[in-house]
């Protein structure tokens, strides 16, 4: 079936949640995907992008090529990515500099139905599937702990963090900006989209044309990190799709640790405003918090957070019907 104009529009809603995700650290993208029912398409679609798409356009045309790529899918999922994370991204690390404990608090909450929602697929549990969730819960527990370091001024490098954070976006459960902030660089990212956006509105070709040389080393490590992990995602909901998810549920179940609302800051750093933000936290219980720990506040956005699952689960119901 062709998708209407409401259908693109609604991908396009989920491209704006994932950037949105994507974009604070502890946060998937790729889990907003899976659970808004976009997800196996969506790593089918990448993994079908080849070169290929020329030559069905030379001999086919333009539009049997777009067709096979699923090209109108992928158009209205990454506008509404780039809209979010050009749009939101400052919006975000102002949230998390205020109201860390709020916006935690939403996220918990988001990826804690996540968890259920995901292990709900799992169709056969078995040892192995329940081992798979232990290890990569372990895993995915360890990332978290991870102590950033900073990055080389060097561009392979920028190509190399593109590479790992695409992958860490994709996966319901590893987030990618957290990854980057591993890496030591995920300022740099964070201050390449503000400057491109801010380069653009004010005329500073110069600010713009640094930036930009930041974002094609990102992006094309992101490119290349993305066709070749899409192949192995695909290539493993088809043949091992148990699995795959409890793999996926481990990740998720891990990540809870990155985002818990009540943290005890360990060291800080300074972001592009040279404000000082958390760089390395620890855990700890609501009444142990140094400050206000909004406990009631949190609660319910807990259930918020939780609540928007179940939004996003209906608006993937009808997703098998409407793929074209």
């Amino acid at each position: 079936m062709q998708r209407s104009f409401f259908s693109y529009l609604t991908i396009s809603l989920k491209g704006i949640a994932m950037g949105a995700a994507d974009v604070v650290p502890g946060v998937s993208g790729g889990t907003i995907a899976f659970i808004s029912g976009i997800y196996e398409e969506l790593i089918e679609s990448i993994d079908n992008l080849n070169l290929g798409f020329f030559k069905v356009w030379k001999t086919s045309g333009f539009k049997t090529a777009w067709t096979s790529i699923n090209g109108n899918f992928l158009l209205s999922l990454f506008m509404g990515i780039a809209i979010s994370i050009l749009s939101l991204a400052k919006l975000i690390k102002w949230l998390l500099h205020n109201e860390p404990v709020l916006l935690w608090s939403f996220f918990f909450g988001l990826v804690l139905a996540s968890i259920l929602y995901i292990a709900k697929q799992i169709k056969k549990w078995s040892p192995t599937v329940v081992l798979a969730i232990v290890l990569t819960s372990i895993l995915s527990y360890y990332i978290t702990l991870a102590e950033p370091f900073a990055s080389p001024d060097s561009p392979y490098y920028l190509l190399f963090c593109g590479f790992i954070a695409i992958i860490a976006m994709i996966l319901p459960g590893v987030s990618g900006a957290f990854i980057l902030l591993i890496l030591g660089a995920y300022q740099t990212a964070i201050d390449t989209i503000n400057n491109i956006r801010d380069g653009l509105f004010t005329g500073n070709m110069e600010l713009f044309k640094d930036a930009f040389i930041n974002f094609v080393l990102l992006a094309l490590g992101a490119v290349i990190g993305i066709k070749v992990f899409s192949k192995i995602l695909n290539w493993m909901f088809k043949h091992k799709k148990n699995i795959t998810l409890a793999i996926l549920t481990g990740f998720m179940i891990g990540s809870l640790n990155k985002i818990w609302p009540w943290k005890k800051i360990l060291t800080t750093r300074l972001n592009s405003e040279n404000i000082e933000v958390p760089l390395l936290e620890k855990s700890i219980l609501p009444q142990n918090f140094n400050g206000d720990s909004q406990l009631v506040m949190a609660i319910v956005f807990i259930i918020i957070g939780f609540l928007t699952i179940l939004i996003l689960e209906r608006l993937g119901k009808g997703k098998e019907n409407t793929n074209p």
